[in-house]
C-alpha cells in the first residue's frame, strides 16, 4: 500500500469514527435533516452512527477492509435523499448554523468525492 493510500486510510478510518460519534453527541443536528417522509428518525439517526464507526473500525482490518468500504459507499448513496432535501429545505436553521442553499449544494456536490475516496478503498493497491 502506498503511503498517500495509507494516510487517506486513516483519514477515512478517524473521519468515519468521529461522524458516527457525532451521531450521539448531537443528534438533534442530524434528526433535523432527516426527510420528513423516512420513519423513525431517532432510530434513522442511531443506525447512521452505528454503521458510520462500524464501517470505520472495519477499514482498519485488512479482512474487512473492502465490505467496509463499499458498506460505506451504499450508505453515502442512501444518504443522497438527506442532501437532496437539503437544497429544497434551504435556507434553514438548525441550531446554531444556518444551512444556506450554497452550503447545502457544497453538501451535496462533496457526495461523490466521498464515494470516490471510500471507493478506492475497495482495490487492492490500486491508484485512482
Amino acid at each position: 500500500m502506498t503511503v498517500t493510500k495509507k494516510i487517506s486510510l486513516i483519514l477515512l478510518i478517524i473521519g468515519y469514527i468521529a461522524a458516527g460519534i457525532n451521531h450521539f453527541r448531537v443528534p438533534e443536528f442530524y434528526i433535523a435533516i432527516i426527510p420528513h417522509y423516512i420513519p423513525y428518525p431517532q432510530f434513522m439517526n442511531a443506525a447512521a452512527g452505528i454503521f458510520e464507526i462500524l464501517f470505520g473500525l472495519g477499514l482498519a482490518f485488512k479482512i474487512t477492509r473492502k465490505l467496509a468500504a463499499w458498506g460505506i459507499v451504499l450508505m453515502l448513496l442512501a444518504f443522497l435523499p438527506v442532501h437532496i432535501t437539503m437544497i429544497t429545505d434551504a435556507p434553514f436553521k438548525v441550531g446554531n448554523t444556518t444551512v444556506t442553499l450554497l452550503l447545502a449544494w457544497l453538501r451535496l456536490a462533496l457526495q461523490p468525492v466521498l464515494i470516490a475516496w471510500a471507493w478506492w478503498h475497495t482495490k487492492d493497491n490500486k491508484v485512482l
